[in-house]
């Protein structure tokens, strides 16, 4: 490390590079490494782990698969001509882009709202901008996933009668989406953002006014028909697809069960020259003639979301359980404590199975098995964070809280939640691990949400029901599925080691 000398100002100034220091400099700081905070410490050590970087790279990768898997695989055209009997453009369309879904919009722009954020100048204002996105994207998240559920409701198979007059009105969509946002909005109110409540109240109400806007415009979407090849092969349109042309609802009944780099031109006994001839299933078809690789890259959105949700509901009441049962003690934690031991011994995978034989279909999606998932795995969370809070809560700064009369909420999760929610961010990405093991294992028994692709479902095929093994099937969802698994295992592991104080006091 180069040496510093000061100048009459007091000013520090490097000079040439320096080989040793005596005792008056590093009281004076010269040759001092400079201090890093608690959390920059842990993340350094972390990235010190190849395993673990290796881990975030391939967390990264999914990530980017589940936000982005509509635009990189779709059967819809990204830019389709309509030609007239001369050949000439009529007009032009992205059918790719009518077919999005409120939450296909909502994560595709999320990274572009948070891209300006991240080039924000100063730490604070980064962190303060980040908040808002976040916060944004969560409230208009509810308003789609509530919009979602009263479409279900209201265009099921035996609706109430107040229930088919709304189905009947042309503006349901708007009216829903509007009722969404309003109680989001009054919701959002009470949570705290760190910022001004005018702030909070612009950024909800921008969130749901997209996000109802977008749930309006989407409720009556027409059922997906991939007749754009024959459209092609008659000289009406002209088609430019995405890198994977093809959707994973999009099947062929001629081509299950095809290997890897089949085409479609061979599966169904078309010409060389016709559209879409050479379009390849890079990792073969399924049961059902639908693409694998298709499938897998949008499974990883079903995956992440049902991990990440799901653990993110148990975090907000694992750490107000243990944050209350810690601060107060007493026949408080005693009580609470009892409902904590209720909730550990109800096996969450059977209650779910137990949930999709009781609920009705329109009731099997990815929401309900969040909230279940998310309401049964918060035990550990709150255990952790009760022992840590029992530790703190006759620490001097706890007691200058109280005397300077802050409230309840400002001692709890300003003060001592800081200084006490290391080893639950540690259980978290467990918690995440095993939230996408349980959905998995769900998807392979046909009990996880109807229409989606999964890759525990991919796994259920690979086993014809003449027995024949199909082994494409079961080596890319299943190396999917252990590798998702062992790169949150992986992070949490190093995690755990760079936050040990006793492994940092060997480092030291």
């Amino acid at each position: 490390m180069p040496p510093m000398t000061t100048d009459p100002g007091q000013q520090v100034v490097r000079t040439q590079p320096l080989e040793a220091v005596t005792g008056v400099q590093l009281m004076q700081g010269i040759g001092v490494p400079q201090a890093r905070g608690f959390w920059a410490d842990a993340w350094s050590q972390v990235l010190k782990r190849p395993a673990a970087v290796c881990g975030l790279v391939w967390v990264g990768v999914i990530t980017f698969c589940a936000v982005f898997a509509p635009i990189l695989a779709n059967g819809h055209p990204l830019i389709m001509e309509t030609l007239d009997a001369q050949r000439h453009v009529v007009s032009a369309s992205s059918p790719l882009l009518r077919s999005l879904t409120p939450m296909d919009v909502l994560l595709l722009l999320t990274p572009f709202a948070g891209l300006p954020c991240l080039l924000l100048r100063g730490e604070g204002s980064r962190v303060r901008a980040l908040r808002l996105v976040l916060a944004g994207f969560v409230s208009a998240m509810i308003v789609a996933m509530l919009a979602s559920i009263a479409q279900a409701m209201i265009l099921g198979r035996d609706p109430t009668p107040w229930l088919k007059t709304l189905r009947d009105d042309s503006y349901a969509g708007f009216k829903v989406g509007l009722g969404a946002a309003a109680i989001v909005a009054c919701l959002g109110l009470l949570v705290p953002l760190g910022t001004a409540r005018l702030k909070r109240v612009l950024v909800l109400l921008i969130a749901c006014s997209v996000a109802g806007a977008v749930v309006w415009r989407t409720w009556e979407r027409e059922p997906d028909k991939f007749d754009y090849r024959d459209r092609q092969a008659a000289g009406q349109v002209r088609a430019v697809y995405t890198l994977v042309p093809f959707s994973p609802d999009q099947r062929y009944s001629e081509l299950n069960r095809r290997r890897p780099l089949s085409t479609l031109g061979a599966g169904l006994g078309l010409k060389s020259d016709a559209p879409g001839a050479d379009h390849t299933f890079v990792l073969g078809t399924d049961a059902f003639g639908a693409d694998v690789f298709t499938q897998i890259l949008h499974a990883s959105r079903l995956s992440i979301s049902i991990g990440v949700v799901s653990t993110g509901i148990a975090l907000l009441i694992g750490v107000t359980m243990g944050a209350i049962m810690g601060y107060f003690g007493g026949w408080v934690d005693l009580m609470l404590y009892r409902i904590v031991e209720v909730f550990m011994a109800v096996p969450v995978l059977f209650l779910l199975i137990v949930a999709v034989a009781v609920l009705p279909t329109e009731w099997r999606n990815t929401y309900v098995m969040m909230a279940i998932i998310g309401c049964f795995t918060w035990t550990n969370m709150a255990r952790y964070t009760r022992a840590e809070f029992l530790k703190l809560r006759n620490q001097d700064f706890v007691q200058a809280a109280r005397a300077v009369g802050l409230p309840l909420r400002s001692i709890l999760f300003r003060h001592m939640l800081p200084n006490g929610v290391a080893p639950v961010l540690v259980d978290t990405s467990f918690s995440i691990a095993a939230a996408i093991n349980i959905e998995a294992v769900l998807s392979y028994l046909n009990l996880g949400p109807i229409g989606q692709a999964s890759w525990g479902k991919l796994l259920s095929s690979a086993i014809s029901a003449e027995g024949e093994f199909k082994w494409w099937l079961a080596v890319f969802p299943g190396l999917a599925i252990f590798l998702t698994v062992l790169a949150y295992n992986l992070i949490g592991e190093a995690l755990r080691d760079a936050i040990d104080p006793k492994l940092k006091k060997a480092r030291v």
